[in-house]
């Protein structure tokens, strides 16, 4: 079928989507940070259990001076990359310290524009090629409860819509899935969400099995949260800035 590179596959989301790609017969390229037992076991199990080629590569979001070497010594180039990482952050942390809030911005935004960069342009030159990145509901609005992260996110959303339309022209597809909450080990230590408006990590990966393979530009993991964030949009700012959200 292909190969896919899996920018962010040591997060819950990304195993998922791992498993959801070699079922349908791609060959798999798990990019992490860290490659420690966990990863060499879970690249074994999708090897054996699909009948597909997987193999881990050292992937750092922060380290963007390395992405152009990471990209170019690739054992071989994707088809398809779809990009997972991110960090949610402390963000009363961030208030206080800059270090947290640029943490927070170049793990869900800077690191993105600057690997997928480099993989529109490799896409561009071969007119062929997908790339699925998946930002948040937090990115739609700025709300004062996590407004750092929601501002990551919404300049990543930003980024891959202007990244689609120019890649439009090179026959390059560009998605933007959009979870709301998900249930993953990021948010463990958290309030738990409601279960009706709270997707799996195997439902997120459907999601973006579903924008890349049906060539959509954006899709929201559960269909709810496009109504509630239409809602949400709709607030005048005179009585959003007063809401606790």
């Amino acid at each position: 079928m292909g190969t896919l590179l899996l920018l962010g596959s040591n997060a819950d989301v990304g195993q998922a989507c791992a498993y959801r790609f070699a079922k349908e017969g791609y060959n798999i390229l798990l990019a992490a940070r860290t490659i420690d037992d966990y990863q060499k076991k879970l690249a074994s199990d999708i090897a054996i259990r699909h009948n597909v080629k997987v193999e881990n590569v050292r992937f750092d979001a922060l380290q963007t001076a390395e992405h152009k070497a990471f990209y170019e010594t690739l054992s071989i180039a994707p088809d398809v990359v779809v990009s997972v990482f991110g960090y949610l952050g402390n963000h009363e942390k961030g208030l206080a310290d800059f270090e947290e809030a640029q943490l927070i911005i170049d793990s869900n935004f800077t690191g993105n524009v600057s690997i997928l960069g480099i993989i529109a342009n490799a896409m561009e030159a071969k007119k062929q090629g997908s790339i699925v990145c998946v930002s948040s509901v937090a990115g739609e609005r700025g709300r004062k409860s996590n407004y750092l992260y929601g501002a990551s996110k919404a300049a990543l959303t930003a980024f891959l819509s202007g990244l689609r339309g120019r890649m439009f022209a090179s026959n390059v597809h560009v998605a933007t899935v959009i979870p709301g909450f998900i249930k993953t080990k990021m948010v463990a230590d958290l309030p738990p969400t409601p279960k009706p408006i709270t997707a799996s990590a195997e439902q997120v990966a459907e999601a973006i099995w579903k924008a890349f393979s049906k060539k959509k530009d954006v899709v929201y993991v559960l269909p709810v949260w496009w109504l509630i964030m239409f809602i949400i949009k709709s607030i005048p700012e005179a009585l959003f800035k007063k809401t606790n959200l």
